[in-house]
């Protein structure tokens, strides 16, 4: 069997594992770098690519301390783009693909099929453009491409913003993998196992042994079993997942630029996104779990459907399915990434960055190489140390407040029609929040789950409480 050294060893097969080694073998030539992954449902292959910073805002975005250093990096890994882009393509030396998707251009549509959610999401996207000095212009529903909704789901507002970028994740994972081949100081290798000896970390492979000082963890929501069997006592935030289902489907029309409603119901909105051969991908499902998920469920993919027909375009009836999408979302515990070193020396994180591991890509490679390689900390990453008290800016009234709102959403978008007898609506609303209130009771004390991840606490209550004890205090069994 081979036997190996490399200076930094990467495992994880997604956008974040791929950047991070592209941006240590580029920073220095001089190192080695091994990239490690097993080719499962992650998140990247099956990302929309919006590279969105604007059209991930929403009211609760700006309303909390966190949300608004989310959305600051957002911003951030948005400049970055452009640059990194034009780097990681240099570094594949021609063998990129010719085409990768990129555009730039998004409408936010506040249509008939939706809450007061949406319509808080619109003016909290026109404040932060206005605070970032990002352009926010509205426009005419009807003047917006590629638009062709059921008339009872029309959009009644539209907002266009222009600097908004997107491109197709799969060609830009090819791109990635053709800058990976031709750097000469990185190589690739199947998966194996772990183990540390307290100074250096070694992958086992069928084919070789590889051991380095220094170990990535890029394994999005498969980080927290790799890490219980590295080292079961390290105080590491728990990593949960929130499958996605999207498809790639034939073209109804020429399609320009993004098309997306607000963030809603624990989702990244309904959206279409070019892709690089002229389809169009439609998402996106997001069921929160526990633990990742290989294939899609009939429910999310009926309702994806659903949503994409009567509010996108309706002629996507005939639209020929190309490619069914399945991907999980790392989501740390407390709903933020763990970034960053750990307690254990030579050990760096790069996981549950949700919705935006692809977007803030450059950002995180950038900013971790330069902390491995120049022990530079980084303002960027220092607020998701992976080893952090779990953070919480919500009471749990708020929480539940705020994930019983989401549910009234979800149920406009089904087009949920109360009985016209009674006081149905409020009944409803009431007992969304009697759910949520008994669901959120079952929690340890010391411990507010964020609303996005609501459904994991009446759906998993008695396994979520267990995890969270386990994180709380180390010495529950």
């Amino acid at each position: 069997m081979r036997r190996a050294v490399a200076d930094v060893l990467v495992i994880g097969d997604g956008v974040l594992g791929r950047s991070i080694a592209v941006a240590l073998a580029t920073a220095d030539p001089g190192i080695t770098v091994a990239l490690s992954g097993r080719r499962r449902a992650g998140a990247s292959r099956a990302a929309g690519a919006m590279l969105g910073v604007l059209g991930e805002v929403t009211a609760t975005t700006t309303r909390t301390p966190h949300g608004r250093l989310r959305l600051a990096l957002a911003v951030e890994a948005a400049a970055r783009w452009p640059t990194w882009r034009r780097h990681v393509r240099e570094a594949a030396a021609g063998r990129a693909p010719a085409r990768d998707g990129y555009g730039t251009g998004t409408f936010v549509l506040l249509n008939t099929v939706s809450s007061r959610i949406d319509e808080r999401s619109l003016a909290a996207i026109k404040a932060a453009g206005r605070e970032h000095a990002l352009p926010v212009e509205e426009t005419d529903p009807a003047d917006v491409p590629g638009l062709h909704p059921l008339d009872n789901d029309r959009p009644l507002r539209a907002l266009h913003l222009p600097a908004e970028a997107y491109l197709d994740a799969r060609r830009w994972l090819a791109t990635l993998d053709a800058a990976l081949t031709a750097l000469p100081n990185t190589t690739r290798t199947p998966a194996g196992w772990l183990h540390t000896d307290g100074h250096h970390y070694t992958l086992h492979t069928p084919t070789a042994t590889i051991t380095a000082p220094v170990l990535v963890l890029a394994a999005g929501a498969w980080t927290t079993p790799l890490l219980t069997a590295l080292d079961p006592d390290l105080p590491v935030l728990p990593v949960v997942t929130a499958e996605g289902t999207a498809l790639s489907l034939t073209a109804p029309a020429p399609l320009t630029a993004v098309l997306r409603t607000p963030n809603r119901a624990y989702a990244c909105g309904l959206h279409a996104v070019p892709q690089a051969d002229g389809s169009w991908y439609v998402g996106a499902s997001a069921a929160p779990a526990l633990t990742p998920g290989g294939e899609p469920a009939a429910a999310g993919l009926r309702f994806l459907l659903d949503a994409a027909l009567g509010q996108l375009h309706h002629r996507l009836t005939t639209a020929r399915v190309r490619t069914l999408h399945h991907g999980n979302r790392p989501v740390g515990l407390d709903g933020h990434p763990l970034l960053g070193p750990t307690a254990r020396p030579g050990l760096w994180l790069a996981t549950g960055t949700h919705r935006d591991g692809l977007h803030a890509s450059p950002l995180i490679a950038q900013e971790l190489a330069a902390a491995i390689l120049h022990g530079r900390p980084s303002p960027w990453l220092a607020p998701w140390d992976p080893g952090r008290a779990p953070i919480s800016d919500w009471t749990r009234e708020e929480a539940i407040e705020e994930a019983a709102a989401q549910h009234e959403a979800l149920a406009a978008e089904a087009r949920m029609r109360p009985p016209l007898t009674g006081d149905w609506p409020r009944l409803l609303a009431d007992a969304y929040r009697r759910q949520m209130a008994d669901a959120y009771a079952q929690l340890p004390e010391g411990f507010v789950l964020p609303p996005d991840l609501a459904p994991l606490a009446y759906e998993n209550g008695p396994e979520l409480a267990k995890l969270i004890a386990r994180h709380l205090d180390p010495r529950t069994p």
